[in-house]
Protein backbone atom coordinates (compact mmCIF):
# COMPACT_ATOMS: atom_id res chain seq x y z
CA UNK A 1 0.00 0.00 0.00
CA UNK A 2 1.42 3.39 -1.00
CA UNK A 3 1.44 6.14 1.62
CA UNK A 4 2.30 9.71 0.63
CA UNK A 5 3.93 12.20 3.02
CA UNK A 6 4.58 15.95 2.89
CA UNK A 7 5.49 16.76 6.51
CA UNK A 8 8.95 17.98 5.51
CA UNK A 9 7.41 20.80 3.45
CA UNK A 10 7.11 22.80 6.64
CA UNK A 11 4.60 25.61 7.03
CA UNK A 12 6.13 28.21 9.40
CA UNK A 13 3.55 29.34 11.95
CA UNK A 14 3.78 32.03 14.63
CA UNK A 15 4.15 30.99 18.26
CA UNK A 16 0.82 30.12 19.81
CA UNK A 17 -0.94 29.28 16.55
CA UNK A 18 -3.70 26.77 17.26
CA UNK A 19 -3.07 24.50 14.26
CA UNK A 20 -1.15 21.35 15.35
CA UNK A 21 1.37 21.24 12.50
CA UNK A 22 3.57 18.78 14.42
CA UNK A 23 0.99 16.02 13.90
CA UNK A 24 2.19 15.46 10.31
CA UNK A 25 5.80 14.84 11.32
CA UNK A 26 4.80 12.63 14.24
CA UNK A 27 2.39 10.63 12.10
CA UNK A 28 5.05 10.13 9.46
CA UNK A 29 7.47 8.87 12.11
CA UNK A 30 4.89 6.42 13.47
CA UNK A 31 3.96 5.07 10.04
CA UNK A 32 7.55 4.91 8.79
CA UNK A 33 8.60 2.92 11.87
CA UNK A 34 5.99 0.26 11.05
CA UNK A 35 6.05 0.52 7.26
CA UNK A 36 7.69 -2.84 6.56
CA UNK A 37 5.47 -5.06 8.76
CA UNK A 38 2.40 -3.16 7.58
CA UNK A 39 3.32 -3.64 3.91
CA UNK A 40 3.61 0.12 3.32
CA UNK A 41 5.67 1.88 0.67
CA UNK A 42 6.47 5.45 1.78
CA UNK A 43 6.46 8.00 -1.05
CA UNK A 44 7.09 11.74 -1.12
CA UNK A 45 4.03 13.73 -2.16
CA UNK A 46 4.20 14.95 -5.76
CA UNK A 47 3.56 18.62 -6.51
CA UNK A 48 0.18 19.55 -7.97
CA UNK A 49 0.71 21.60 -11.13
CA UNK A 50 -1.23 24.67 -12.21
CA UNK A 51 -3.11 22.41 -14.62
CA UNK A 52 -4.16 20.24 -11.68
CA UNK A 53 -5.24 23.20 -9.56
CA UNK A 54 -7.19 24.82 -12.38
CA UNK A 55 -9.53 21.84 -12.61
CA UNK A 56 -10.91 22.90 -9.22
CA UNK A 57 -10.02 26.57 -8.83
CA UNK A 58 -10.36 29.76 -10.83
CA UNK A 59 -7.30 31.03 -12.72
CA UNK A 60 -7.35 34.31 -10.82
CA UNK A 61 -7.36 32.60 -7.43
CA UNK A 62 -4.54 30.21 -8.35
CA UNK A 63 -2.48 33.12 -9.71
CA UNK A 64 -3.00 35.42 -6.73
CA UNK A 65 -2.57 32.67 -4.13
CA UNK A 66 0.65 31.49 -5.75
CA UNK A 67 2.04 35.04 -6.10
CA UNK A 68 1.21 36.12 -2.56
CA UNK A 69 -1.41 38.63 -3.71
CA UNK A 70 -4.30 37.55 -1.49
CA UNK A 71 -5.87 40.30 0.56
CA UNK A 72 -5.58 40.50 4.34
CA UNK A 73 -9.21 39.42 4.57
CA UNK A 74 -8.58 36.37 2.38
CA UNK A 75 -5.52 35.40 4.42
CA UNK A 76 -7.48 35.79 7.64
CA UNK A 77 -10.22 33.55 6.21
CA UNK A 78 -7.65 30.83 5.48
CA UNK A 79 -6.16 31.14 8.95
CA UNK A 80 -2.49 30.78 7.99
CA UNK A 81 -0.04 33.59 7.21
CA UNK A 82 0.91 33.67 3.53
CA UNK A 83 4.38 32.35 2.77
CA UNK A 84 5.86 30.57 -0.25
CA UNK A 85 5.97 27.48 1.98
CA UNK A 86 2.18 27.66 2.44
CA UNK A 87 1.65 27.35 -1.31
CA UNK A 88 4.27 24.64 -1.79
CA UNK A 89 2.84 22.56 1.05
CA UNK A 90 -0.71 23.03 -0.26
CA UNK A 91 0.36 21.89 -3.73
CA UNK A 92 2.12 18.84 -2.27
CA UNK A 93 -0.86 17.89 -0.12
CA UNK A 94 -3.16 18.12 -3.14
CA UNK A 95 -0.73 16.16 -5.29
CA UNK A 96 -0.60 13.42 -2.65
CA UNK A 97 -4.36 12.84 -2.67
CA UNK A 98 -4.35 12.78 -6.48
CA UNK A 99 -1.48 10.28 -6.52
CA UNK A 100 -3.20 8.11 -3.90
CA UNK A 101 -6.40 8.03 -5.94
CA UNK A 102 -4.48 7.12 -9.10
CA UNK A 103 -2.67 4.33 -7.22
CA UNK A 104 -5.92 2.95 -5.83
CA UNK A 105 -7.50 2.92 -9.27
CA UNK A 106 -4.42 1.31 -10.80
CA UNK A 107 -4.90 -1.77 -8.66
CA UNK A 108 -3.63 -0.81 -5.22
CA UNK A 109 -7.20 -0.83 -3.84
CA UNK A 110 -6.30 1.64 -1.07
CA UNK A 111 -3.65 4.37 -0.91
CA UNK A 112 -3.13 7.07 1.69
CA UNK A 113 -2.21 10.73 1.97
CA UNK A 114 -0.87 11.50 5.47
CA UNK A 115 -2.22 15.04 5.04
CA UNK A 116 -5.01 16.48 2.88
CA UNK A 117 -8.72 16.77 3.52
CA UNK A 118 -8.76 20.49 2.67
CA UNK A 119 -12.50 20.60 2.13
CA UNK A 120 -13.13 24.25 3.05
CA UNK A 121 -11.31 25.58 -0.04
CA UNK A 122 -13.75 27.00 -2.62
CA UNK A 123 -13.10 27.56 -6.31
CA UNK A 124 -12.16 31.22 -5.80
CA UNK A 125 -10.98 31.42 -2.19
CA UNK A 126 -9.56 29.44 0.70
CA UNK A 127 -10.97 29.09 4.21
CA UNK A 128 -10.61 27.14 7.45
CA UNK A 129 -6.91 26.18 7.07
CA UNK A 130 -7.55 25.09 3.46
CA UNK A 131 -5.90 26.73 0.43
CA UNK A 132 -6.57 24.26 -2.40
CA UNK A 133 -9.25 21.55 -2.39
CA UNK A 134 -7.32 18.30 -2.66
CA UNK A 135 -10.35 16.01 -3.05
CA UNK A 136 -11.75 17.86 -6.06
CA UNK A 137 -8.29 18.25 -7.58
CA UNK A 138 -7.73 14.50 -7.23
CA UNK A 139 -11.15 13.55 -8.57
CA UNK A 140 -10.82 15.75 -11.63
CA UNK A 141 -7.27 14.66 -12.32
CA UNK A 142 -8.24 10.98 -12.59
CA UNK A 143 -11.28 11.95 -14.65
CA UNK A 144 -9.07 13.94 -17.03
CA UNK A 145 -6.81 10.91 -17.37
CA UNK A 146 -9.85 8.70 -18.00
CA UNK A 147 -9.06 6.49 -15.04
CA UNK A 148 -12.55 7.01 -13.58
CA UNK A 149 -15.80 8.74 -14.47
CA UNK A 150 -17.65 9.04 -11.18
CA UNK A 151 -16.17 9.74 -7.74
CA UNK A 152 -17.75 9.61 -4.28
CA UNK A 153 -16.30 11.87 -1.58
CA UNK A 154 -17.00 10.38 1.86
CA UNK A 155 -16.28 13.28 4.21
CA UNK A 156 -16.12 12.18 7.85
CA UNK A 157 -14.32 15.22 9.19
CA UNK A 158 -16.35 16.79 12.01
CA UNK A 159 -16.85 19.95 9.92
CA UNK A 160 -19.06 20.04 6.85
CA UNK A 161 -17.15 20.03 3.55
CA UNK A 162 -18.63 23.29 2.30
CA UNK A 163 -15.93 24.05 -0.26
CA UNK A 164 -16.13 20.61 -1.84
CA UNK A 165 -19.92 20.80 -1.97
CA UNK A 166 -19.82 24.25 -3.58
CA UNK A 167 -17.25 23.36 -6.26
CA UNK A 168 -19.16 20.18 -7.16
CA UNK A 169 -22.68 21.62 -6.92
CA UNK A 170 -23.13 21.54 -10.70
CA UNK A 171 -20.97 18.48 -11.28
CA UNK A 172 -22.99 15.24 -11.15
CA UNK A 173 -19.83 13.17 -11.65
CA UNK A 174 -18.59 13.95 -8.10
CA UNK A 175 -21.00 13.01 -5.30
CA UNK A 176 -20.39 14.64 -1.90
CA UNK A 177 -21.43 12.85 1.30
CA UNK A 178 -20.68 14.60 4.59
CA UNK A 179 -21.39 13.60 8.21
CA UNK A 180 -20.65 16.49 10.54
CA UNK A 181 -21.56 18.33 13.75
CA UNK A 182 -24.65 20.43 13.09
CA UNK A 183 -23.58 23.49 15.11
CA UNK A 184 -19.92 23.43 14.18
CA UNK A 185 -17.94 25.41 11.59
CA UNK A 186 -18.88 26.53 9.01
CA UNK A 187 -21.79 28.52 10.37
CA UNK A 188 -23.47 28.41 6.96
CA UNK A 189 -23.25 24.99 5.34
CA UNK A 190 -23.21 24.75 1.55
CA UNK A 191 -25.53 21.81 0.81
CA UNK A 192 -23.88 18.73 -0.64
CA UNK A 193 -25.47 15.73 -2.28
CA UNK A 194 -25.99 13.93 1.04
CA UNK A 195 -25.50 15.76 4.35
CA UNK A 196 -25.99 14.13 7.76
CA UNK A 197 -25.95 16.69 10.57
CA UNK A 198 -25.22 15.27 14.03
CA UNK A 199 -26.04 16.75 17.44
CA UNK A 200 -23.48 17.89 20.00
CA UNK A 201 -21.91 15.06 22.02
CA UNK A 202 -22.97 12.39 19.50
CA UNK A 203 -21.44 9.13 20.75
CA UNK A 204 -20.04 6.03 19.02
CA UNK A 205 -23.34 4.14 18.78
CA UNK A 206 -25.37 7.00 17.31
CA UNK A 207 -22.60 7.97 14.90
CA UNK A 208 -22.01 4.44 13.65
CA UNK A 209 -25.75 3.85 13.25
CA UNK A 210 -25.97 6.99 11.10
CA UNK A 211 -23.00 5.90 9.03
CA UNK A 212 -24.38 2.38 8.57
CA UNK A 213 -27.64 3.86 7.30
CA UNK A 214 -26.19 6.52 5.01
CA UNK A 215 -22.98 5.08 3.54
CA UNK A 216 -24.86 2.48 1.45
CA UNK A 217 -27.25 5.22 0.34
CA UNK A 218 -24.37 7.42 -0.76
CA UNK A 219 -22.80 4.57 -2.74
CA UNK A 220 -26.12 3.69 -4.35
CA UNK A 221 -26.79 7.28 -5.39
CA UNK A 222 -23.23 8.09 -6.46
CA UNK A 223 -22.60 4.91 -8.50
CA UNK A 224 -18.87 5.64 -8.12
CA UNK A 225 -15.80 4.15 -9.70
CA UNK A 226 -13.77 5.11 -6.61
CA UNK A 227 -14.01 6.80 -3.22
CA UNK A 228 -12.04 9.65 -1.67
CA UNK A 229 -12.33 9.19 2.09
CA UNK A 230 -11.67 12.13 4.42
CA UNK A 231 -10.89 10.38 7.71
CA UNK A 232 -10.99 13.27 10.16
CA UNK A 233 -9.65 12.75 13.67
CA UNK A 234 -11.81 15.59 14.96
CA UNK A 235 -15.03 13.68 15.79
CA UNK A 236 -12.96 12.46 18.80
CA UNK A 237 -14.38 13.27 22.23
CA UNK A 238 -11.14 15.05 23.18
CA UNK A 239 -11.02 17.33 20.14
CA UNK A 240 -10.99 21.04 20.94
CA UNK A 241 -12.89 22.00 17.77
CA UNK A 242 -15.04 18.91 17.36
CA UNK A 243 -18.17 18.91 19.58
CA UNK A 244 -18.85 15.21 18.96
CA UNK A 245 -17.93 12.45 21.43
CA UNK A 246 -16.45 9.46 19.59
CA UNK A 247 -13.84 7.27 21.24
CA UNK A 248 -10.69 6.07 19.51
CA UNK A 249 -12.26 2.63 19.28
CA UNK A 250 -15.37 4.15 17.70
CA UNK A 251 -13.25 5.96 15.12
CA UNK A 252 -11.52 2.68 14.26
CA UNK A 253 -14.95 1.11 13.75
CA UNK A 254 -15.87 4.03 11.49
CA UNK A 255 -12.78 3.47 9.35
CA UNK A 256 -13.39 -0.26 9.16
CA UNK A 257 -17.02 0.28 8.14
CA UNK A 258 -16.06 2.61 5.27
CA UNK A 259 -13.15 0.55 3.99
CA UNK A 260 -14.82 -2.84 4.30
CA UNK A 261 -17.89 -1.58 2.48
CA UNK A 262 -15.68 -0.18 -0.28
CA UNK A 263 -13.85 -3.52 -0.55
CA UNK A 264 -17.13 -5.44 -0.68
CA UNK A 265 -18.29 -3.22 -3.54
CA UNK A 266 -14.95 -3.41 -5.36
CA UNK A 267 -14.31 0.32 -4.97
CA UNK A 268 -10.75 1.71 -4.79
CA UNK A 269 -10.19 4.24 -2.00
CA UNK A 270 -7.85 7.19 -1.54
CA UNK A 271 -7.66 8.28 2.10
CA UNK A 272 -6.84 11.81 3.28
CA UNK A 273 -6.37 12.48 6.99
CA UNK A 274 -8.38 15.75 7.30
CA UNK A 275 -8.78 17.56 10.63
CA UNK A 276 -7.68 16.83 14.18
CA UNK A 277 -7.29 19.34 17.02
CA UNK A 278 -7.08 17.38 20.27
CA UNK A 279 -5.17 19.06 23.09
CA UNK A 280 -2.68 16.19 23.02
CA UNK A 281 -1.13 15.80 19.58
CA UNK A 282 -0.49 12.14 20.45
CA UNK A 283 -4.26 11.56 20.45
CA UNK A 284 -4.49 12.94 16.91
CA UNK A 285 -1.60 10.75 15.77
CA UNK A 286 -3.15 7.67 17.42
CA UNK A 287 -6.38 8.20 15.51
CA UNK A 288 -4.75 8.83 12.13
CA UNK A 289 -2.38 5.90 12.62
CA UNK A 290 -5.39 3.73 13.36
CA UNK A 291 -6.84 4.70 10.00
CA UNK A 292 -3.59 3.77 8.25
CA UNK A 293 -3.53 0.46 10.15
CA UNK A 294 -7.04 -0.51 9.06
CA UNK A 295 -6.16 0.35 5.46
CA UNK A 296 -2.95 -1.70 5.60
CA UNK A 297 -4.81 -4.63 7.11
CA UNK A 298 -7.36 -4.66 4.32
CA UNK A 299 -4.60 -4.48 1.72
CA UNK A 300 -2.67 -7.34 3.32
CA UNK A 301 -2.64 -10.70 1.53
CA UNK A 302 -4.95 -13.37 2.87
CA UNK A 303 -3.00 -16.04 4.79
CA UNK A 304 -3.31 -19.77 4.25
CA UNK A 305 -5.93 -20.00 7.01
CA UNK A 306 -8.12 -17.50 5.15
CA UNK A 307 -7.54 -14.68 7.63
CA UNK A 308 -5.82 -11.33 7.40
CA UNK A 309 -3.51 -9.92 10.05
CA UNK A 310 -5.42 -7.39 12.16
CA UNK A 311 -2.62 -4.88 12.06
CA UNK A 312 -4.63 -1.88 13.28
CA UNK A 313 -5.14 -3.34 16.71
CA UNK A 314 -1.62 -4.79 17.00
CA UNK A 315 -0.19 -1.38 16.05
CA UNK A 316 -1.32 -0.01 19.40
CA UNK A 317 -3.68 2.55 17.90
CA UNK A 318 -7.03 1.53 19.34
CA UNK A 319 -6.52 2.73 22.88
CA UNK A 320 -3.61 5.12 22.58
CA UNK A 321 -0.14 4.60 24.04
Amino acid sequence: MNVYYSHHFVLPLPNGHRFPMAKYRLLHERVAARARPLGIEMREAPRASDEDLLRAHTPEYVRRASAGELSATEIRQIGFPWTPELIERSRRSSGATAAALSDALAGGRIAVNLAGGTHHAFADHGAGYCVFNDAVIAARQVQARRLARRILVVDLDVHQGNGTAAICAQDPSIFTFSMHAIRNYPAVKFPGDLDVALPDACNDARYLDALAANLPLAIERARPDAIIYLAGADPFAGDQLGWLALSKAGLLQRDRMVLERARADGLPVAIAMAGGYAESVDDIVDIHFGTVGIAAELCAPVRANGRRTRVAETAGSASGR
